[in-house]
């Protein structure tokens, strides 16, 4: 039986590491980044993006460097397309979206409702876990 692939969205990294989850939800991403972390290449640039203290930053770019960073392949942005072409979403959640879809992955997010009407997404939230 194949291993479910997580995509990490942005502010469930941000929860992460800020320990902003529930024990539940900190154990259960601990477990799915113990192995390599998925991320988009959107969530890169946004994480990355945020002003930070130095030590913020530092723990920010260490968790980073240790993911496999997913990015816009042709068949991402085509998805994407579609996406945009069928949803009333930001691009950069389309992105992620079409990213998840392309590599079939679950998108692990705490902003279900915006990815609520994406056919065929699949989206758990660490909040709830």
């Amino acid at each position: 039986m194949e291993q479910t692939q997580y995509l990490i969205d942005t502010n469930a990294i941000i929860d992460y590491l800020g320990n902003k989850l529930p024990a539940s939800g900190m154990a259960w991403m601990s477990h799915i980044i113990d192995d390599i972390p998925n991320i988009s290449v959107i969530s890169k640039i946004e994480v990355l993006g945020f002003n930070a203290s130095d030590e913020h930053y530092e723990i920010i770019s260490c968790f980073i460097n240790d993911c496999c960073i997913i990015d816009m392949s042709d068949n991402v942005v085509e998805k994407c397309i579609e996406i945009r072409k069928n949803y009333k979403i930001k691009l950069p959640d389309a992105i992620i979206a079409s990213t998840a879809l392309a590599q079939n992955m679950v998108l692990i997010t705490r902003n279900i409702s915006d990815f609520k009407n994406i056919q065929r997404l699949k989206v758990v939230n660490p909040h709830e876990v």
